[in-house]
């Protein structure tokens, strides 16, 4: 029999049962600008004098207070009120205090229209690399300030109407809420082009356009996808007695009066969740024409060429800061007694990463250059841009969503905590590669620049050319690439692969004539060749990956 002094004895645990170890700090309180690569760009594009206030809104975007509003602005979505608690239809959407704040800066900071306001050269530069840096912080709200720096060169069309709304359209002043637009100080803009039957094939549209004895014209028809319902003013396409047309409506009328424009639903996406995305329907909404009747494409695409450089922007942004989020989760995070930085493997991960990043950015920007350089009359870069935004849209878009996923995985289990943000990163980043027309469309539109532009072709190979005998893998990348550059019956078919092969090579050129040279080395020996492996992480051996990493975002 056991007594109880012989029953066995347990011993107590002494440690704490829930210490924390070997977490990463959070990633708050950096210079979102404090980025080599982003630097040397604004320099080289000729933004330079731009760089103080490019760290001030680098410091505000690494902000705790701001990553607190880019989380609520998403966590509380936009909601629609199609009528007053009266019954009046009012066709309103109400967004959270976060999302109000981050508009307010970014249009006080001139990432909107402000640039067509600014004389000083490297304008567009600075914004395009103001709107990088603070659409960092979250992606949403960039929808309606690209779309409002891109619709004042297609309102230009209609000299009349622009005079009275562009100054204000490149106002840095926020001011929200449905009122007549000459009694604001700030005005904002979308546009409406596509519809259910047609999508990309907008000459598909069925909204129609009935011509007044005031001049002005009264719509009927409706859009299928159109972002931003409480921006002032929109550009629509409809059908014309003389065919597609550009119209200009207005939300508020200028005596006070609302515009018809009846919000049917919010539509509810895989991300962009602070934006409000809207099926509008017009029903006699009044418009005024845009441009001659029968060429709406032509004269909307100056808006289209404009959000396009905002989508190579945006996924060169959502690419930098994902690996910005990797790589400050690797230089804390330890596994298996060493930091994950210093572990080969991981080393190859991260310096691919940065590689795609470095030439996506530096791509981004050599576009915004000519964009600025073409408004000032540079025949030579807007014949260059026409093939760069199209070859660029198609593949920075096109690269986002591997790159972040593989970010994501950079932080393992964390990674897909939405609490590391990086989630919100990976439902954002397929989105610039569908908006403003997907891989094909910008495959085609290749196609169609090199076929009736031989003047873009030539733009482009001088650009190609600049970097000649700099890398041998590049020169015979490049050889190649011309060859096929020569039309043929299955030109379509081969379109996707022309187009990367073209994104490829101009961004080899890019980072040979202006990267260091283990950046430049490893880029060739990577995409310009056949020897290597296709997910991030295969770099091959040889290669100074120090030197590569070292151009990296550095968030500490």
């Amino acid at each position: 029999m056991t007594t109880t002094a012989d029953a066995p004895t347990h011993s107590h645990p002494t440690a704490v049962t829930h210490q924390v170890t070997n977490q990463v700090p959070p990633l708050v309180g950096h210079d979102v600008a404090d980025d080599p690569v982003l630097l040397e760009g604004v320099r080289r594009e000729g933004a330079a004098w731009s760089l103080e206030d490019l760290h001030r809104i680098g410091r505000l975007a690494g902000s705790e207070q701001v990553q607190q509003w880019a989380d609520a602005a998403n966590r509380h979505e936009p909601e629609l009120r199609t009528h007053d608690r009266y019954g009046n239809r009012i066709d309103e959407v109400e967004f959270h205090p976060a999302y109000h704040a981050l508009m307010e800066v970014a249009i006080g900071e001139g990432l909107g229209g402000a640039p067509w306001a600014d004389d000083r050269p490297g304008a567009h530069v600075a914004r395009a690399a103001g709107f990088m840096v603070w659409s960092s912080a979250e992606a949403g709200h960039g929808c309606p300030v690209s779309m409002t720096y891109a619709v004042v060169p297609a309102l230009r069309a209609a000299p009349e109407l622009a005079a009275v709304y562009e100054p204000l359209l490149t106002s840095r002043v926020y001011d929200p809420g449905l009122r007549a637009p000459q009694g604001k100080r700030g005005l904002l803009a979308g546009m409406g082009m596509t519809e259910k039957q047609g999508g990309t094939d907008v000459r598909a549209n069925t909204t129609a356009a009935v011509e007044q004895p005031d001049g002005s014209w009264r719509l009927r028809g409706h859009k299928w996808f159109t972002s931003a319902p409480m921006n002032d003013l929109f550009l629509v396409l409809a059908q014309a007695p003389g065919g597609l047309s550009c119209f200009l409506v207005p939300r508020v009328l200028p005596d006070g009066s609302r515009n018809t424009f009846r919000i049917q639903r919010l539509k509810d996406k895989l991300g962009n969740r602070s934006n409000a995305s809207s099926e509008p329907e017009f029903d006699d909404t009044v418009a005024w024409l845009v441009g001659p009747q029968g060429q709406g494409v032509r004269t909307i695409i100056d808006m289209v060429t404009m959000t396009r450089l905002d989508c190579i922007l945006g996924s060169a942004t959502g690419t930098r800061t994902a690996l910005t989020q990797a790589v400050h989760h690797v230089r804390h995070r330890s596994v298996f007694g060493a930091r994950l930085i210093e572990q080969p493997l991981m080393r190859n991960v991260i310096a691919d990463l940065s590689l795609e990043s470095e030439a996506a950015t530096t791509l981004a920007l050599r576009v915004a250059g000519a964009v600025d350089r073409a408004q000032r009359g540079d025949a030579g870069e807007r014949a260059f841009l026409r093939l760069a935004t199209a070859v660029g849209k198609y593949w920075v878009c096109k690269r986002q969503p591997a790159a972040v996923a593989e970010a994501l995985e950079c932080l393992g289990g964390n990674g897909y905590d939405e609490a590391s943000g990086m989630p919100r990163l990976y439902r954002e980043a397929p989105l610039n590669g569908i908006w403003e027309g997907s891989g094909n469309v910008q495959a085609l539109d290749v196609l169609r620049a090199l076929g009736r532009e031989p003047e873009s072709l030539a733009a482009f190979a001088a650009e190609v050319e600049a970097a000649a005998g700099g890398d041998a893998r590049l020169d015979r990348a490049w050889r190649e690439l011309r060859d096929a550059l020569v039309p043929g019956a299955d030109a379509e078919l081969r379109a996707r692969s022309l187009a990367e092969r073209m994104a490829l090579v101009l961004q080899g050129s890019l980072l040979v004539r202006h990267a260091p040279t283990a950046v430049a080395d490893a880029f060739c020996g990577s995409r310009l060749t056949g020897d290597h492996g296709l997910a991030f992480g295969t770099l091959p051996t040889g290669l100074d990956l120090a030197a590569v990493i070292d151009r990296a975002p550095k968030a500490d």
